[in-house]
């Protein structure tokens, strides 16, 4: 797909079609309205074009974690607000919602009530070659634990990288910069994300 602007920078995000995923977009365009931004300035804002932010209000293309972390950090928004569910304290499977946290090629679901702030844990599907994005990512929490149910996953700190297997188990600082990718051509795999205190 072909952006609809000229991209601001080299690692500036390219347009990838949204497969499978919740839409987000409605709520995006609502927040950035609401702090008074066009989508010319939100896009210079996120070293963007603004094609890719038009496409990703239309859901019409996918964003990775960094960058759809770094939206929502100029719009003053947690990730996690963009799919408000009604309070309670069990989330039944056959009532899981899929959510984006960014990425590409993943199934996300939020396995904690959307409303606790003191954790929060995430079952990511991810497809053969689903990745975060091409930039490593961070945000603010304490700490995450990433778990392999099935399958395999790379992560990358720094110059280190580890490839985790079913039943390894990583903890990392969600402040330090991170990208992770499943390697695999054939297997998808499932992870868990267990970060304290809530931060998406």
């Amino acid at each position: 797909m072909t952006p609809h602007g000229t991209a601001r920078a080299s690692n500036a995000e390219e347009p990838e079609q949204a497969i499978h995923s919740p839409r987000i977009g409605a709520r995006l365009r609502e927040a950035r309205r609401a702090n008074g931004m066009t989508i010319a300035e939100l896009a210079s804002a996120a070293d963007l074009s603004n094609g890719f932010i038009s496409l990703l209000e239309r859901d019409e293309t996918n964003a990775s974690v960094g960058t759809l972390l770094r939206i929502c950090e100029l719009l003053n928004v947690r990730i996690g607000s963009l799919f408000e569910r009604p309070r309670t304290n069990v989330v039944r499977r056959s009532e899981r919602e899929i959510v984006n946290f960014g990425g590409f090629d993943i199934e996300d679901v939020v396995l904690t009530p959307r409303w606790e702030r003191n954790l929060q844990v995430i079952e990511s599907t991810i497809a053969p070659g689903g990745r975060s994005g091409d930039d490593p990512h961070a945000f603010e929490a304490d700490a995450e634990l990433i778990y392999v149910l099935r399958g395999s996953l790379d992560v990358a700190i720094g110059d280190d990288s580890h490839r985790l297997r079913a039943g390894d188990a990583f903890l990392i600082s969600p402040r330090e910069p991170h990208s992770w990718a499943n390697r695999s051509r054939t297997a998808s795999a499932t992870v868990l994300w267990i970060i304290t205190p809530a931060a998406l």
